[in-house]
């Protein structure tokens, strides 16, 4: 999904935000009602923590990682999961000047 639309499903709290960066990542910029949950941590918190029929944008630095775990969570059967293209790094050029880039 790109920054663009990610922004507005969010504005109008259609979704919900994992950001699956280090923690250092996290503290050094994010997007304001994001989730942490590191990829490590995925497997073991998805089921207990995200609900399967939510909207959910997974988001990384630059979209790498956050591919790879929204496939993993589409095959746990979390149907509606995109990653933020581009990610953090994307959002902070199209959408948000105020999130850092690192």
């Amino acid at each position: 999904i790109s920054p663009a639309d990610a922004a507005a499903l969010l504005r109008e709290n259609k979704t919900r935000f994992i950001d699956v960066r280090e923690p250092w990542e996290f503290a050094t910029a994010r997007i304001d009602g994001s989730v942490a949950m590191p990829m490590g941590e995925v497997p073991s918190r998805a089921n207990q923590e995200l609900d399967p029929e939510e909207h959910l944008v997974v988001l990384c630095h630059h979209g790498m990682r956050s591919m790879n775990v929204a496939v993993w969570l589409r095959n746990q059967g979390f149907e509606q999961v995109q990653s933020l293209r581009g990610g953090i790094d994307a959002w902070s050029v199209e959408v948000d000047p105020a999130v850092g880039r690192y």
